[in-house]
C-alpha cells in the first residue's frame, strides 16, 4: 500500500505561484521505485497529465501545457514530491492530484489508468 497526501492548493490571482506537495508513506511493503505523477482535473474535463518523476533513474516528464510554468522537484528524505507552479492561468483552475504506482510505463505516463494510487486532491482556484 502507497498513501499520498496532497498540500498547498488556494486561490490565487492570475500571474501568482503556488507550490503543490505530495507526500508519500508506505505502509509494511516499500517500493524500490515508482513513478509519482500530478494529474488535474477541471469541472467538466477529464483529468490530464501534467507531470511525472521516476524515483528510481530521477527522469521527469512534462505535459506542453505546463512545460516552463510548472516544475517539480523531490525531497528523498521525505519522500515528497513538490510541484512549483508560477505564472498561474484561470485555466489552470482544477482539483489537483497526486498519484503513484510502481510500474508506471514511461510511454503512457499521462494516463491514470497506469496509477493505482491517489491523493484525495488539493484544489486549485486562479482568478482573472
Amino acid at each position: 500500500q502507497l498513501q499520498l497526501v496532497e498540500s498547498g492548493g488556494g486561490s490565487v490571482q492570475a500571474g501568482g505561484s503556488l507550490k503543490l506537495s505530495c507526500a508519500a508513506s508506505a505502509s509494511r511493503y516499500s517500493f524500490s521505485s515508482y513513478c509519482m505523477a500530478w494529474f488535474r482535473q477541471a469541472p467538466g474535463k477529464e483529468r490530464e497529465g501534467l507531470a511525472a518523476f521516476y524515483t528510481g533513474t530521477g527522469r521527469t516528464y512534462y505535459a506542453d501545457s505546463v512545460k516552463g510554468r510548472f516544475a517539480m522537484s523531490h525531497d528523498k528524505s521525505k519522500n515528497t514530491l513538490y510541484l512549483q507552479m508560477n505564472n498561474l492561468k484561470p485555466e489552470d483552475t482544477a482539483m489537483y492530484y497526486c498519484a503513484a504506482d510502481p510500474e508506471v510505463r514511461t510511454f503512457w505516463w499521462t494516463k491514470e489508468s497506469e496509477y493505482g494510487y491517489w491523493g484525495q486532491g488539493t484544489q486549485v482556484t486562479v482568478s482573472s
